[in-house]
């Protein structure tokens, strides 16, 4: 399971013992939200899509979505999320369990700028029951990103 790896993984930072699982689902934003008593904004969902032969992650806010043009002008392509069927064979990770950490060998990880305005977000860890609060500098060290980006519509 992608969760056992994601533990192993944050077993070897050493923060292994801040995965929070629950006996709830919280494979969606508003899942997550609710286990976690947090706003869903907070929750830091990733996003998985094809980009020509590569597979790339986009992390962004839970209550952000994907603005096309932006999305099209950063990456040079139309944004192609990937089937239900191929997200875990791909990622590592299947759907409600998707996350930027303990991923396939050439998954790229973006970090969208949507999180920018939280000190701490709650993304998944691997499985549909479970998650970890990071700052966002622990964000960027253990999902080891490729870049931020700002590929989401604007916030009001």
């Amino acid at each position: 399971m992608s969760v056992e790896r994601v533990k192993k993984y944050f077993a070897e930072e050493g923060i292994a013992d801040r995965i929070q699982e629950f006996e709830v689902s919280s494979a969606t934003v508003d899942l997550a939200a609710q286990a976690l008593h947090c706003e869903g904004c907070r929750i830091a969902k990733t996003l998985s899509f094809h980009l020509d032969d590569r597979v790339i992650l986009v992390v962004a806010a839970g209550d952000a979505k994907i603005d096309n043009r932006k999305y099209k002008d950063k990456f040079g392509k139309k944004a192609k999320m990937l089937a239900f069927e191929e997200a875990e064979p791909l990622t590592g990770h299947a759907v409600g369990g998707v996350c930027p950490f303990a991923v396939n060998d050439g998954v790229e990880v973006y970090l969208d700028d949507s999180l920018h305005r939280f000190e701490t977000v709650f993304p998944a860890c691997g499985s549909s029951n479970s998650a970890i609060e990071l700052t966002i500098p622990e964000l960027e060290k253990y999902s080891h990103y490729k870049e931020w980006v700002d590929v989401c519509k604007t916030q009001a």
